[in-house]
């Protein structure tokens, strides 16, 4: 997903969250996926068509909500002369808040964090959200070949895609059947080939990732022991030699080969996300544990520490679900801001009258917004490693690696 902060990543995640929640009473949800080189205009007339084919729709009800969500595609679009650089993504429908009656029109309007490659046009009980999870997914680029002493494939793993870069063929011939000086002049020229071929799949690797800066890693894959040698031999680019994570075993060269490098790297490339994490968190224990550790944890003793500048990384666990509500009383417009779990009564200290919530925001949003005004980075920690569910269940899913102690 290019340079997407993690931070940026929860956001979007949560929004794909709370679409997924919202269901039609019919298929009366449009969805509308606008790429960056759309022409503003080609949409509009497209809503035109589809505005004039609705009226064939039977249930009047679902004819009536189809036509109103269109409608309102259409004036939103008014507001962009051209789509963002990302391209625009809509979702408009009637979302029932109770029984029959209830329906409420809302609408969602967006640049996603990554380009639309495909105009996509929905209509369904449900907001099509596939592209946009698709986006969730990794997309950190891995270089991939695979060799033997015949043919050679490069290639990049971007998140799940495959994408192949080069095939060589080597033309090495194979073992001579002479004997005596023939066979060992033979056997030179053999060795002579195959070092100009591993010399060949170097220059074509180094050509191909030391373009890439943010490249994760290479791995090597391949049958017998030529992989070995290349890594050991001086074929690559020094820094395309430290970007190497590990060799692999194959049965196979070609597209099937580097299937079969990522099939058994599966176990590695995961392990390099989680470490990063499991570090930050280790760190964050450490410091915690020592008598004049750089730690704080819980969100009053973290708050605290943000306002006033001294939170260096601030770790936020990705399954902290509550909000920070701000609650005043009709009568003596007391205001006061806490933290909830869901909407609760709430007595004013002042006057003893019910308050009532006049703003409410997700905690995590909440945090992040202090520690970016103070430059304090941010990482949301995932529950998919030990450490990631001791911060949420030890540290109630909010730690800080202070700068300082005040």
């Amino acid at each position: 997903m290019g340079k997407v902060s993690s931070k940026k990543l929860y956001e979007f995640r949560r929004t794909l969250e709370e679409l997924a929640k919202k269901k039609g009473r019919g298929t009366e949800l449009v969805s509308v996926y606008i790429p960056p080189d759309r022409q503003i205009s080609d949409v509009t007339k497209h809503m035109r068509e589809e505005l004039s084919q609705s009226a064939n729709i039977k249930s009047k009800q679902t004819r009536k909500n189809v036509q109103s969500a269109i409608e309102v595609i259409m004036q939103r679009l008014k507001l962009f002369p051209k789509p963002p650089e990302n391209g625009l993504v809509m979702f408009v429908g009637m979302i029932p808040r109770g029984g029959p009656g209830t329906e409420k029109m809302e609408t969602y309007v967006f640049e996603p964090p990554e380009p639309i490659k495909t105009y996509i046009y929905h209509c369904n009980s449900e907001f099509y959200l596939e592209p946009l999870k698709e986006m969730l997914e990794e997309k950190e680029i891995y270089g991939l070949a695979v060799l033997d002493r015949k043919e050679a494939t490069i290639a990049l793993l971007k998140g799940k895609r495959i994408e192949i870069l080069k095939t060589l063929t080597s033309g090495v011939p194979g073992k001579h059947k002479a004997g005596g000086q023939s066979q060992r002049r033979f056997d030179r020229l053999i060795e002579l080939a195959a070092h100009e071929f591993l010399k060949r799949i170097g220059d074509h690797m180094n050509e191909a990732f030391l373009s890439i800066p943010d490249l994760k890693g290479i791995i090597i894959g391949g049958p017998g022991h030529t992989k070995e040698d290349f890594v050991k031999g001086d074929y690559l680019h020094h820094e395309i030699k430290k970007k190497i994570i590990t060799t692999v075993d194959t049965s196979y060269t070609g597209e099937f080969g580097i299937r079969e490098v990522i099939d058994k790297s599966m176990d590695v490339l995961t392990e390099i996300d989680v470490m990063r994490e499991k570090k930050l968190v280790q760190r964050f224990l450490t410091e915690l544990i020592n008598e004049e550790g750089l730690a704080a944890y819980g969100e009053e003793e973290v708050r605290n520490y943000l306002q006033m500048g001294a939170v260096e990384v601030l770790l936020l666990s990705e399954d902290l679900r509550a909000k920070r509500a701000t609650y005043q009383c009709p009568s003596c417009n007391y205001k006061m801001d806490i933290t909830i779990k869901k909407e609760e009564y709430r007595e004013c200290p002042k006057c003893n009258d019910q308050m009532k919530i006049v703003d409410s925001r997700d905690l995590i949003d909440d945090l992040v917004e202090i520690a970016e005004t103070v430059g304090s980075e941010v990482e949301i920690i995932s529950t998919e490693t030990e450490e990631g569910i001791q911060l949420l269940k030890a540290f109630g899913g909010i730690g800080a690696i202070l700068r300082y102690r005040p």
